[in-house]
């Protein structure tokens, strides 16, 4: 007979995640590095009592329900989805405020336990505070929503459905292809039943992530597309990361030499000064990737879902036979574009591909185009560096100052607004882990929290945070988190008294900026960019001391280069404060998005931007 352990269904799940341990590539770590929360009725007799009394799990506070599994999400990213962190809130509302961070989690492919208490499963009391009531069932509560945001979604209404739920939720948590959040909703009554639990249920266990290789005959046909290509391109995305693939990649390029562009999520995958390394590609891409990919007659894309803003919205391949080999963990992602699938791990399956190409390079011609390109973009990059507007700087000088005076082996995180398309263009990634910027949902609010949970995941490490006024405002609050468990953020702060990014589209759909300043109303109107308006008296400088921070105003960008300097110096977060230009923007470098415009309209512009819009979709493409 088995050995029982007598436990709360809540101890039981957090003795659960004490045990469990990961292993790839002979190195072994526990899986959970801690747990954030915030407790109300629904969770605090029951996960908020197991937590503390355990030993081995780490509990940590913070000040918002999203913002706890943003910082999950960072702390997951920066340890290549290898280790992660539980999140546990009260029923209702803050069970649901956890909803934009499992959708964040699950886009992204990243994994979070999320532990929303639920309303009583003896029903008797019901409805209980916060509860959703249903006049057509009895089992249904707000922790319903997080089914099409979770890739694994269960209701624990008896203690024993966790022998079988556990493991379960493990299995998908661990997967390189199934990953992104786990729900396990806990009703708060049977949070606090207890039941003998078997301890083989509480015993180290050991998930291997494999290394997944793909198949024989479908790497033989990849290395024959190859061989009979003549300009072939690389995409690397995020997979390069995660697998930790950078190393087998530089060594690919370098034999091959065939040239390789960047997504937000596989940005650092090569070094920015490698000489086949074109920068960005797409919608946020550099010229030099975005001609390269024009006339790719094959794309071999690692490690990347092809998102609209990697494809520019279809219209970055126009070659007409371009072909598609796709190097990823899932199926679902390596069939896209009707590519060859080479369904495996990026690591192990460019070591494979290398070795199935053995004596095969590029023309000369073509790697020789692929580093004059290169040496054009590295180029522009430094003029667009040395600009100085005035009278406010503009984003991409500010850009340059952190990431040329910056700690080169900092890591720098950035979510929303203008700011991400311009570092992808911009920013010089010096080791694969230094550009994480979250793109798969880029998510406002997203940055300070998705910061914290960079550092505590390397906390050696010096971690800028890149954020627009506009997303500040969203979720400035783990500031406070930051400087209570002493994690150290530098913060920059760009003040553009708007929503910069979305001013620009606005513009670009002839719509004059409009509900993107922040000014005061105009005769019951907001201004858009082009009218005289009355700014708002906010001042978030004084907001960001007030949360605790250290703060440094400046008003160039020598100021900020001398605070990137001084913040190395500060003992806790510091924000680095500078207003910009909100209007001068980096450049498009031949690709495009694809955002409908009006069809009909009083407004020329907007007619002129429809008439530009049309030329635009008519390029875009079926891969068949």
């Amino acid at each position: 007979m088995s050995e029982i352990r007598r436990l709360t269904t809540a101890q039981a799940v957090i003795s659960f995640l004490e045990a469990q341990h990961v292993e790839r590539d002979g190195q072994e770590q526990p899986f959970f590095g801690g747990c954030f929360g915030i407790f109300g009725h629904g969770n605090l007799a029951g996960i908020g009592q197991a937590l503390q009394q355990t030993h081995g799990l780490r509990y940590y506070q913070s000040r918002n329900e999203q913002a706890q599994v943003h910082i999950a999400i960072g702390y997951a990213k920066m340890h290549n989805r290898l280790r992660a962190l539980a999140c546990t809130s009260s029923i209702g509302p803050g069970a649901t405020n956890m909803l934009t961070g499992a959708a964040t989690a699950t886009i992204n492919r990243l994994p979070v336990l999320l532990l929303p208490g639920d309303i009583f499963a003896r029903r008797n009391v019901a409805p209980v505070l916060q509860q959703l009531e249903s006049e057509h069932s009895q089992d249904i509560s707000v922790n319903d929503c997080f089914k099409p945001v979770s890739r694994y979604w269960d209701r624990i209404n008896r203690p024993d459905q966790l022998v079988t739920s556990l493991p379960e939720a493990m299995r998908v948590l661990t997967s390189p292809s199934e990953t992104g959040a786990v729900t396990l909703a806990l009703p708060q009554d049977v949070q606090t039943e207890a039941f003998d639990f078997p301890r083989e249920l509480f015993r180290k266990r050991v998930w291997q992530i494999p290394r997944n290789r793909p198949d024989r005959e479908s790497i033989k046909h990849a290395a024959e597309w190859i061989c009979s290509s003549r300009r072939p391109l690389i995409v690397a995305g995020g997979g390069v990361i995660y697998s930790e693939a950078s190393e087998a990649l530089r060594a690919f390029v370098d034999r091959t030499g065939i040239p390789v562009a960047e997504t937000m999520a596989g940005k650092g995958s090569l070094r920015f000064d490698h000489p086949l390394q074109l920068g960005a590609i797409g919608a946020t891409g550099a010229f030099a990737a975005n001609r390269i990919a024009r006339e790719a007659d094959l794309v071999i894309g690692i490690g990347t879902r092809y998102s609209d803003f990697t494809t520019a919205s279809k219209t970055a391949f126009q070659a007409t036979d371009v072909k598609f080999v796709n190097v990823n963990v899932t199926n679902f992602d390596a069939a896209k574009h009707a590519g060859l699938p080479l369904v495996g791990d990026s690591r192990a399956t460019l070591e494979e591909l290398d070795a199935a190409l053995e004596g095969y390079t590029v023309n000369t011609a073509y790697r020789q185009e692929a580093r004059v390109l290169h040496g054009q973009w590295e180029r522009e990059v430094d003029r667009l560096y040395a600009e100085r507007l005035e009278p406010l700087p503009g984003q991409a000088e500010l850009i340059g100052a952190v990431n040329e005076h910056g700690d080169p082996d900092a890591v720098m995180v950035c979510a929303a607004g203008s700011l991400p398309g311009d570092l992808h263009k911009l920013w010089r990634a010096r080791h694969p882990k230094q550009y994480q910027v979250e793109y798969g949902y880029s998510c406002m609010g997203f940055e300070i929290a998705g910061g914290l949970g960079v550092k505590m995941a390397d906390p050696a490490r010096e971690v800028y945070v890149l954020v627009g006024d506009g997303s500040y405002l969203m979720m400035p609050s783990e500031i406070v988190t930051s400087i209570q468990e002493s994690y150290k953020l530098t913060i920059v702060l760009m003040d553009n008294s708007g929503f910069k990014s979305i001013g620009a589209l606005s513009r670009s759909l002839g719509q004059s900026g409009f509900g993107t300043r922040y000014a005061y109303p105009h005769d019951g109107s907001l201004p858009g960019d082009g009218a005289v308006a009355e700014e708002l008296p906010v001042d978030l400088a004084a907001n960001a001391r007030s949360l605790g921070a250290c703060v440094i105003e400046c008003r160039t960008r020598d100021d900020v280069v001398q605070a990137v300097v001084d913040a190395k110096r500060m003992d806790r977060t510091t924000v680095i404060y500078v207003r910009n230009d909100r209007l001068h923007g980096v450049p498009g470098y031949e690709g495009w998005w694809d955002v409908p415009v009006a069809e009909v309209s009083d407004s020329t512009t907007v007619a002129d931007a429809r008439r530009e819009w049309d030329a635009n979709r008519a390029r875009e493409r079926y891969f068949l």
